[in-house]
């Protein structure tokens, strides 16, 4: 599958795999190569990831993402530090930091060994301590807790360190519902610490960066406009009760899950961080907590150890923390080889575990490999996942492809049509910026009683344009570029044309059937609503889907065994002049005299987004323009060119073509003098006296005409909306989440009707309607905003989309 970036093949580009789902980790590529002890190609770094079993996304600054999503304005200043989007697969939490992922390639790359993490005493003293009471039973009734002693920030190691609280935040603690964050400077407080919970009124306190203490109740009003905490207040707005975190002091640690106080709040100079972890979830909480002190205790004065802290239950139980718990697995390399596809030793596979921080060794008895899983590989829960690290050290690509072993037979579900890929694809990338053009050549598979499996491949070409008006004549273009780069002619019998036609998928009227020597090989136009509706797409799209075999030479029984090509091979040269058969015809028309270089000009601009000189089909229009022009026009005319190529080829239907109105072409004026061919002033500069008076009646009708327009309102483009607003469950309050919609307020917005409409099991969907200016309101901005109300909503879709 591939975007269209112009007409031009040699401009298309692929697409790679679309992940779905995935945490994408952010790192400046410098810094990167500079923990790696190499530097990296892009194409070298890709490649790396992949065999890791990761996917450099996207290689971009800090000021390339702001210019994209906020304009240029607002990206002045910002850094063009080069940064490396990589995406993570979603339980591998080790790797959602700068020092896990290089950790990781090291080790993967035999250039380090997997580290040891080891929990500590304390020096001297006893360890902290936190306790928990029963009143937080009701809200958040787990806790645990860990220091990193004597550890060193710089600015990259403490921005890396915010930042993968915000990563875990928004990954296994599910937005904080399940697990919440709090790290503080032990040096500003003493334990023992208290975690308990008390009615919002009696906490009172000095959040992070605040000047001034609130209590809870006023926190939580304040907070409500904040663009990143408002998220995270449902969570316990409702209850009875707030959770709190004093020291021995009574000085406030946090309020979680929303925010730290100010006092204990971490900075560069910071030298020990107690680290604790609320939830309601106790074994995503011991994760958590393993996974931030294992990443960041490698910049401690002692690498990769973790002071403990002990942890009272509500019970009076008591837990040390962190458990940095390694556990060993048994497996033989019969399984991993035959699940794989391989045939490796058993210490060759015992190798290649290693390389992926699983240390692993041959016990010795039969085949059998001991596998040693770390605190950081909690993805780890079965010895299939074993085997698929195994399978990745190895390298899919050096598994050799082999025919299974087993045959079954089986009823095949195929695509008949490319179609309906496309148009998922631009529904999963709709808020990517207009115009989306996208293209896939493909084997479809269609009923062929000839052949003894009753049905064959063809291969297929698929090309949709999607905007905010249709684009027939982009994909009509797309179609004439193509046929001229296959040295295929306009014209019937021989060559290729198009008809009008009648399919459902097309909109009624906007449908055309494309023939090629005779023979029926595809349609173009544009989409039915109700297909676009299908696919939750909200703008017209135009397609073109066609048979691409009649121009291959061979059929798609033919396997392809490497990529199609999307350069242009053969170098096509065109004629630049080929005498027409009309040149007695007049050259004077609404563009200007054709036979001038300016006219013609104008006409390839005026046909850039149009197929036709008039309406959606050929007419007696275009045949007049075509008529007007003395000779081909250049290829720098590229627009006129097609256009002018595919009107010759009605050349036997000329009569049948419709009438319009209209007239294109201005009669001549009679010369005065037929002496001789020097006598015709082309130009109509014969007369200064004529001329300098018809330029004076022009300007001043112009002139008129411009004050007659100016006086006319502007006629503004309105859509009426109807949008599915759909909530998380049954307990969501809805009519707090209509509030929060219709708060949604910009210039050209006006909020229509409103009805809660069953969807199942109890949960309602708000559909409420809106009529929006076209020029000032898309719906991705409205769906945007709208799901920035992430405590109510939990998805934004088109239901129905009309123009005014």
């Amino acid at each position: 599958m591939c975007l269209l970036g112009s007409f031009s093949p040699r401009h298309w580009l692929r697409i790679g795999s679309l992940a779905e789902n995935m945490p994408t980790v952010g790192v400046k590529r410098d810094l990167l190569f500079k923990a790696l002890g190499r530097t990296y190609t892009d194409e070298e770094f890709d490649e790396l990831c992949f065999e890791f079993g990761l996917e450099l996304d996207e290689i971009t600054s800090e000021k390339e993402i702001i210019s994209r999503e906020q304009g240029d304005i607002k990206a002045t200043g910002a850094s063009d530090v080069v940064l490396y989007k990589i995406d993570v697969p979603a339980n591998r939490y080790d790797l959602l930091c700068l020092e896990g992922l290089v950790r990781g390639l090291q080790v993967f790359k035999n250039k380090l060994e997997a580290p040891r993490y080891r929990r500590v005493s304390p020096i001297s003293g006893d360890p902290q301590k936190l306790v928990i009471t029963k009143e937080t039973a009701v809200v958040r009734p787990y806790a645990v807790a860990a220091v990193l002693r004597n550890i060193t920030f710089t600015q990259e190691r403490y921005d890396s360190f915010i930042e993968l609280q915000e990563k875990l935040h928004q990954n296994i603690c599910r937005k904080r519902s399940l697990v919440a964050i709090g790290t503080h400077d032990l040096n500003t407080i003493s334990g023992p610490f208290t975690y308990t919970a008390k009615p919002p009124g009696d906490i009172s306190f000095r959040p992070l960066n605040q000047a001034k203490e609130y209590n809870a109740t006023q926190l939580m009003s304040i907070y409500k406009t904040d663009s990143h905490l408002r998220h995270y207040l449902h969570i316990i707005e409702d209850k009875p009760v707030y959770p709190i975190i004093y020291d021995s002091n009574g000085i406030v640690l946090s309020m979680p899950p929303i925010i730290n106080g100010d006092h204990s709040k971490i900075t560069l100079k910071t030298k020990n961080v107690f680290v604790e972890c609320t939830a309601t979830d106790l074994t995503k909480a011991k994760i958590v907590l393993d996974m931030m002190v294992t990443m960041f205790s490698e910049y401690c004065s002692e690498p990769f150890t973790v002071e403990e802290a002990e942890v009272v239950n509500a019970d009076g139980t008591t837990c040390k923390y962190p458990e940095l718990a390694y556990r060993k697995e048994k497996l033989s390399s019969k399984f991993v080889n035959q699940k794989v596809g391989i045939n490796e030793s058993t210490e060759k596979i015992a190798q290649l575990l290693t390389r992926m921080c699983l240390r692993s060794q041959a016990t010795g008895v039969g085949d059998e490999i001991e596998v040693e899983i770390p605190p950081t590989r909690s993805d780890v829960i079965h010895a299939c996942d074993i085997m698929e690290d195994a399978a990745m050290a190895f390298g899919f690509n050096n598994i050799t492809r082999t025919t299974p072993h087993t045959y079954t037979i089986a009823n095949q579900v195929a695509r008949t049509t490319l179609l309906p890929g496309l148009l998922k694809t631009i529904a999963a990338n709709r808020k990517m910026p207009l115009p989306l053009k996208l293209f896939e050549i493909s084997d479809v598979v269609l009923k062929d009683e000839i052949k003894d499996v009753g049905a064959r491949n063809s291969r297929h070409i698929c090309a949709v344009y999607y905007n905010k008006s249709p684009g027939f004549e982009v994909i009509h273009g797309l179609l004439d570029r193509t046929m001229q780069l296959l040295s295929v002619k306009p014209a019937r019998g021989e060559g290729y044309h198009i008809q009008a036609a009648d399919d459902s998928t097309f909109f009624p009227g906007r449908c055309a059937e494309i023939f090629f020597h005779g023979k029926s090989v595809g349609h173009l136009g544009v989409l039915h609503p109700h297909v676009i509706n299908s696919f939750e797409l909200t703008m017209p799209c135009s397609a073109l889907e066609m048979d691409i075999e009649p121009f291959l030479g061979h059929t798609a029984e033919t396997r392809l065994t490497h990529e199609v090509p999307m350069q242009e091979v053969v170098i096509h040269k065109f004629p630049t002049e080929v005498k027409s058969t009309h040149a007695t015809a007049s050259s004077k028309t609404v563009f200007g005299d054709l036979s001038t270089p300016e006219a013609l000009n104008s006409l390839n601009d005026f046909l850039v987004d149009k197929s036709y000189v008039e309406g959606f089909v050929a007419s007696q229009a275009d045949t007049a323009i075509f008529d007007a022009i003395a000779t081909a026009p250049s290829p720098t005319l590229c627009h006129l060119l097609r256009w002018y190529t595919h009107i010759k080829s009605f050349h036997g239907e000329r009569a049948d073509l419709p009438v319009v109105n209209k007239q294109f072409v201005l009669p001549d004026t009679p010369p005065t003098s037929t002496d001789s061919d020097e006598d015709i002033d082309l130009f109509g500069s014969g007369n200064e006296g004529d001329s300098a008076e018809a330029a004076k009646i022009k300007a001043q009708r112009l002139a008129e005409y411009a004050t007659k327009k100016s006086k006319k309102p502007a006629v503004i483009a309105k859509s009426s909306i109807l949008l599915d607003v759909k909530p998380w469950d049954d307990e969501t309050d809805m009519t707090k989440m209509e509030a929060c919609v219709r708060s949604v307020g910009m210039d050209g917005l006006l909020w229509g009707q409103s009805k809660l409409v069953p969807v199942g099991y109890g949960i309602k969907k708000l559909q409420i309607a809106c009529v929006v200016e076209d020029d000032k309101v898309g719906t991705d901005i409205l769906e945007e905003a709208i799901t920035a109300f992430e405590e109510y909503v939990q998805s934004v879709d088109v239901a129905a989309f009309n123009k005014i």
